[in-house]
């Protein structure tokens, strides 16, 4: 007799690298293929070849279109992986724009590597190039939201909206007869442009593996000091860095900024949007706007139609490396803002090597921050971080701001869970750092009355 079987290849004990193999006899179904990111024991995890041959995946199923949940594809696709990429039409359209930027930032950082000799591959090489992004795009399979599709032997998957980004799901699998619900990134139902998260589909399911980035706390209710933080930072003559990510939160705190200006709450400062692959996710945005997308809330809809929710009058949109760079040490007041969200890399660390030993100018990190990243590393008061090769001293202000996070928060999460028709069999807490993932598998065991545990990086478990 088959026995259906769920193994966790990522995102367990960590929030990144997200990748559940679900496996029944020859079938091998993968629900997201993430990076990992942030560590650096974490981020050579992406070196570690999976437990299986990826040849021998019969399908993908990815939620949405962030890198620690889609960033491994083309290296699947490298290995050998022959078989269809199952997900939303936006997600395909962002999915391009992320794996192709993720090559070129791997195939740029592997010839500094080259150039200044240090790597443990001689000669450096990326985990993969662009040409493998090009063939793991000929493998996607665009599917509807609220259409059940089959995707292997005795498999089927039904994609319902989440709220999180453009094109974001989770995703109902029946693997083998059983019925397991996968969160993927839960959004909110505050989110200015999309819908509202879908509700969790009736009936029992035998397992839901739920995300917990915010597991272990609740988001702030307003964004007062954010306009604060502004204002200040223009009064004083100095300009704010927002490193921020670029598919959904740059359109989000773009939408902010227009409404903070036009009601006259803060200055009407130029507003550089620094992020090639932010403006072609904000362009898709807009498409979605303009198209009458089952995504956007209707009011947005109705309002926006054919005018830019995004500009308050003061965007520059820059694409250019010479643009980017003109902005690097800012003379006058202005709002920067740039990817990538948590100071990694990208242009927004050229930015913060000249703003932050300046006191006149504010740092406003708007998203989550993983451990090991530069970003944490500011969130947490560091007086100094290490930029291209060199400490530089930290005497900007820096803010952290959670109310612009897309993710749902511990109470949010356990609201949605709890509209669940009947109890689930088992929960597994996933996508959380080691702690949030503990603390929120013991709430949903006090609140609800669910089994719920934090499962262990390569547990596998029979449905």
């Amino acid at each position: 007799m088959v026995k259906p079987m769920i193994q966790f290849l990522g995102a367990a004990g960590t929030v990144t690298g997200s990748r559940f193999l679900l496996t029944a006899g020859t079938t091998k179904v993968m629900v997201d293929a993430g990076m990992f990111q942030g560590l650096k024991e974490l981020r050579l995890k992406n070196w570690n070849p999976l437990p299986i041959d990826p040849g021998e995946l019969s399908a993908v199923i990815i939620t949405h279109a962030h890198l620690d949940h889609c960033g491994y594809l083309p290296r699947l696709v490298k290995d050998g992986f022959r078989g269809k990429v199952h997900l939303t039409n936006y997600t395909a359209k962002l999915a391009e724009v992320v794996l192709r930027d993720s090559a070129r930032i791997q195939t740029e950082d592997a010839k500094y590597a080259a150039k200044k000799g240090f790597s443990k591959h001689n000669p450096p090489k990326p985990l993969y190039e662009e040409a493998d992004v090009t063939r793991t795009l000929d493998l996607f399979s665009v599917e509807k939201f609220h259409n059940r599709v089959k995707v292997a032997e005795e498999t089927f998957v039904t994609f319902y909206p989440s709220g999180h980004i453009l094109g974001a799901a989770f995703v109902e699998v029946e693997f083998f007869g059983k019925r397991v619900l996968f969160t993927g990134d839960m959004g909110r139902e505050q989110h200015p442009l999309l819908i509202s998260p879908d509700r969790v589909p009736g009936g029992a399911f035998d397992a839901i593996v739920t995300e917990s980035t915010y597991g272990d706390r609740e988001h702030a209710l307003t964004t007062t000091n954010f306009e604060d933080a502004i204002n200040q930072t223009v009064e004083r003559g100095g300009s704010i860095l927002i490193p921020a990510f670029a598919v959904d939160r740059t359109e989000v705190i773009l939408i902010q900024l227009r409404e903070l200006m036009q009601a006259g709450k803060i200055p009407n400062v130029p507003i550089y949007a620094d992020s090639p692959m932010a403006l072609r996710a904000l362009g898709f945005y807009r498409e979605a706007i303009n198209g009458d997308s089952p995504e956007i809330r209707d009011e947005i809809v109705e309002t926006w139609r054919g005018k830019d929710p995004f500009d308050a009058g003061t965007l520059v949109e820059l694409m250019t490396v010479d643009e980017s760079k003109s902005i690097n040490n800012p003379t006058a007041p202005c709002i920067i803002i740039s990817a990538s969200g948590m100071a990694t890399g990208g242009r927004v660390v050229h930015h913060l090597r000249e703003m932050l030993p300046n006191p006149k100018h504010t740092i406003l990190l708007v998203g989550f921050q993983a451990i090991g990243t530069r970003g944490r590393r500011l969130a947490e008061g560091e007086t100094e971080v290490k930029m291209h090769g060199v400490m530089v001293p930290v005497r900007a202000q820096v803010e952290q701001l959670e109310s612009f996070s897309v993710h749902a928060d511990a109470d949010e999460l356990i609201a949605w869970l709890g509209s669940a028709s009947e109890a689930p069999k088992h929960v597994f807490v996933v996508h959380g750092e080691a702690g949030a993932a503990e603390i929120f598998s013991d709430r949903i065991k006090s609140q609800l009355g669910w089994h719920a545990h934090a499962p262990r990086d390569g547990e596998a478990v029979e449905l």
